[in-house]
């Protein structure tokens, strides 16, 4: 910046007639150095066009010091701006089920940055609450890879059950809850020890886990049970079964916890549950001209912050569905990439990037558009995403 400076100062006063030697290597051209990049050539041109037209003194006018240090001022001005850097941008995580990798997306250029070799299969990933560390759950070898954010690589291990698919944290960051497909287990983890405190009997195939706003109540769903289990957190036993369609893959609370969304994959459906009277009160349906029911399979689900407004992933139908979560009826469907899973929020909810398992690559919605702006190619059968907070 104070080269840029010294060079908008050096012109100025060649245009005021006030003309210093020329640096070595340096010409009396009219323009700036050379060797200026296009976007500065532009800018400080337009600042010699704007100076250019500006009307000669009239009688008795004197051009003040004050008056270039201004305009001076302003030249600097405009070059800060023309290179402003981009806004914050953040990172998002995918985990490749077949390729055995993460992919670290740059939320700025949409581009792959890295790509973070893990475990066999992973699926269920997630920021630790500080944002230091991403947890990947790598399902056939048993167990929880971290990675360290900045390195980026895998630098530890947490204990889990057999096969852990989907996982959930409490609010504090301090305590970790798996689903393990295999034993029909959720197990709990003390993140501060890295150490196993126990396991809790549920249905079969675990797979779904949320945890409720307040923390009190832990939610599993199992695809074979067909069921969404209530957990007190504090005496970790089941206080309630809820029945929902066949195979439940994924659950998701609204902010002010009134309802539980719960996909249904096989059954087509979203089922909306009563946390308090632990009933469905309601249920989501999906129409798509010229699809076959059977080929609309709900899984992901994301929640807006105002509770508003929810986007469920429909697997093999290719899309995602726009759903007014007032109503609960789909306002929209969103094409996107083939075989569409799990999805994520960037922190400031303008974009909602979706993993794309067939097609092995990563949609990014724009929120408010409610329109597909992009497409990401990531690893083979990209799962699960997180970004950071």
């Amino acid at each position: 910046m104070q080269a840029e400076m010294s060079d908008v100062i050096r012109w100025s006063r060649r245009r005021e007639g006030v003309l210093p030697p020329p640096r070595a290597g340096e010409g009396w051209g009219e323009g700036i150095s050379s060797t200026k990049t296009p976007q500065e050539a532009r800018t400080l041109s337009r600042i010699a066009s704007c100076d250019a037209i500006r009307p000669p003194p009239q009688a008795g006018e004197v051009r003040t010091a004050r008056g270039q240090m201004f305009r001076m001022l302003m030249a600097t001005v405009l070059v800060a701006l023309a290179f402003a850097t981009p806004a914050h941008a953040f990172v998002a995580y995918v985990s490749n089920e077949k390729s055995n990798t993460v992919s670290v997306i740059d939320t700025d250029s949409w581009t792959v940055t890295k790509t973070i070799k893990v475990g066999q299969r992973p699926r269920g990933i997630e920021f630790t609450r500080d944002g230091k560390f991403v947890m990947v759950a790598v399902g056939d070898d048993d167990t929880i890879q971290v990675i360290d954010a900045k390195t980026p690589g895998v630098v530890d291990t947490l204990p889990s059950g057999p096969d852990p698919e989907l996982f959930t944290q409490d609010a504090a960051g301090k305590t970790l809850y798996v689903a393990n497909e295999n034993d029909n287990t959720v197990t709990v983890i003390d993140l501060e020890k890295r150490a196993r405190l126990g396991d809790i009997q549920v249905g079969v195939e675990p797979e779904g886990m949320t945890i409720s706003p307040d923390g009190k109540t832990l939610i599993n769903t199992s695809e074979t049970t067909n069921m969404a289990h209530f957990i007190d957190t504090s005496s970790r036993q089941i206080v309630a079964n809820v029945l929902v369609d066949a195979r439940p893959r994924f659950a998701e609370f609204k902010h002010d916890a009134s309802e539980l969304w719960v996909s249904s994959e096989i059954g087509g459906t979203v089922s909306i549950v009563d946390p308090q009277k632990h009933e469905v009160i309601g249920k989501v349906n999906f129409e798509i001209p010229g699809l076959r029911k059977e080929a609309i399979q709900p899984v992901g689900i994301g929640m807006t912050k105002d509770d508003k407004t929810a986007f469920v992933a429909l697997g093999p139908a290719n899309r995602v569905a726009v759903v007014d979560a007032t109503t609960r009826k789909v306002t929209k469907y969103l094409l996107v990439g083939q075989r569409v899973w799990h999805m994520a929020f960037t922190p400031d909810e303008k974009y909602l990037l979706t993993t794309n398992g067939v097609s092995n690559d990563v949609s990014v919605i724009d929120v408010a558009a409610q329109k597909v702006i992009k497409t990401i190619q990531v690893g083979e059968l990209p799962w699960g995403i997180t970004i950071a907070p």
